[in-house]
């Protein structure tokens, strides 16, 4: 079906979401397919290491500040590396590069589980660990958003990327279900086993990928590269604004995964099968919210509702922080983050379809900074004030400041610039 745009005229097919699946297996025999079946595996492993360390933290400490510190370490290497990591992506091969993050990723793992599983794990061990997981991923991540952009067809950008999306959060769904069931037979140990055998679905499709070759820029002294990647994304007012309610909604808002443990444990009276609901429920709703971007709409439209997911995602989390039932929790966390993904998937195709290639490693380092570089800080917030007014206020709290400010970026549109024309064609194809 074809839809007229109101504000350019031309003609803009809406896809079904039934196309957009099958999408994914027309995919499946070239690089685009490789990358996301091998990546999708790896991250359910990923996603019950998540559970798992988290569920392992609380009942080796029942410390909402040590649940946030914890965390704080696995992200803030993205923020402090940001910059320099971006800089050297576009500088260097990024297939090899994600295959090195991949290979180290799992030596991680394994080290994780051979400590749990020995019985000789002290929390001391998970923040470095940790600590070195975040290491990993401040590369891994503009990386590999950057070589999507070189795998993929310019006309299928759009669709990659929901659809990307959709694998993610598909894996959030699945991940902490499974987690929770060995957690609950077994023991965390085996979680992290099973997330390092994972890492082998992710490197061998890295090894056939088949990339253009693209003239890399090598300059002697790489922060001319980084104060280069700042003024582009600085002098760009569409960036700035998009970047800035990112850090906020980051900062203050996305943090609320870290109190989940505690929320599950005090509030609700549940255990790890509270937690793996909680979670799956989160993954759902992301999942939803990804394949909702799937459709294809007018992109002027699209990007002026990007304030709107600020303030649904504001109130999903007010009314999740009083719930008091597994049932109404559910719920309530499915809108929080079905919201989040359409703030995070919009803003993250406008960058990426808009950032000159030479540029897009850095471009992708600042959008990485903000959603995954701020949240630590909110992290070791979030547990200190949980820890002192409890882990309902503190959901409270957060989710009334996203929510304020998404009120006032849609009160001055102004805030959000002008939306390049290149978005324009491409979602229009």
């Amino acid at each position: 079906m074809e839809i007229a745009s109101a504000q350019t005229g031309t003609a803009v097919r809406r896809v079904t979401v039934k196309e957009r699946i099958s999408f994914l297996f027309i995919l499946s025999g070239q690089n685009a397919g490789l990358l996301f079946g091998g990546y999708g595996l790896s991250l359910i492993g990923t996603w019950m290491t998540r559970v798992a360390v988290a569920w392992l933290v609380f009942r080796m400490t029942n410390s909402a500040w040590m649940l946030g510190l914890v965390a704080f370490t696995g992200q803030i290497p993205s923020f402090l590396l940001g910059p320099i990591a971006g800089a050297l992506v576009d500088r260097w091969h990024r297939r090899r590069v994600l295959i090195l993050t991949q290979i180290l990723s799992m030596i991680q793992a394994f080290m994780l589980a051979g400590l749990a599983l020995f019985d000789i794990i002290e929390i001391w061990h998970i923040v470095c660990l940790s600590l070195l997981r975040g290491v990993i991923n401040a590369f891994d991540t503009p990386a590999r958003e950057a070589l999507l952009m070189e795998i993929v067809e310019p006309e299928k950008v759009a669709n990659a990327t929901s659809l990307n999306s959709a694998m993610v959060n598909a894996a959030r769904l699945i991940g902490p279900s499974i987690a929770g069931l060995i957690i609950a037979a077994a023991s965390e140990g085996y979680c992290f086993l099973i997330d390092g055998l994972s890492y082998l679905a992710a490197i061998y499709p890295l090894y056939r990928i088949k990339t253009v070759s693209v003239e890399r820029r090598s300059r002697s002294n790489v922060f001319r590269d980084v104060a280069e990647g700042w003024k582009y994304v600085s002098t760009c007012s569409t960036f700035r604004s998009v970047l800035l309610l990112l850090v906020l909604m980051s900062l203050v808002g996305m943090p609320f995964t870290v109190l989940l443990p505690l929320f599950a444990g005090s509030i609700l009276n549940g255990g790890p099968y509270a937690l793996g609901m909680l979670l799956s429920a989160s993954g759902c709703g992301a999942l939803a919210g990804a394949l909702f971007l799937a459709r294809n709409r007018d992109s002027g439209s699209m990007w002026k509702t990007i304030p709107f997911a600020a303030i649904s995602f504001g109130a999903g989390l007010i009314m999740f922080s009083q719930a008091r039932l597994l049932w109404q929790a559910v719920g309530f966390i499915f809108l929080a983050s079905f919201s989040m993904m359409q703030y995070l998937g919009r803003s993250s195709l406008l960058l990426k379809t808009t950032a000159d290639e030479n540029k897009r490693g850095r471009v992708i380092s600042y959008y990485t900074m903000a959603f995954m570089g701020m949240p630590p800080v909110g992290c070791l917030l979030a547990g200190s004030f949980a820890g002192r007014f409890g882990s309902s206020s503190t959901l409270l709290c957060s989710g009334a400041i996203c929510l304020v400010a998404g009120i006032l970026f849609a009160l001055r549109p102004n805030l959000i610039g002008p939306v390049p024309a290149v978005v324009d064609r491409g979602m229009a194809r």
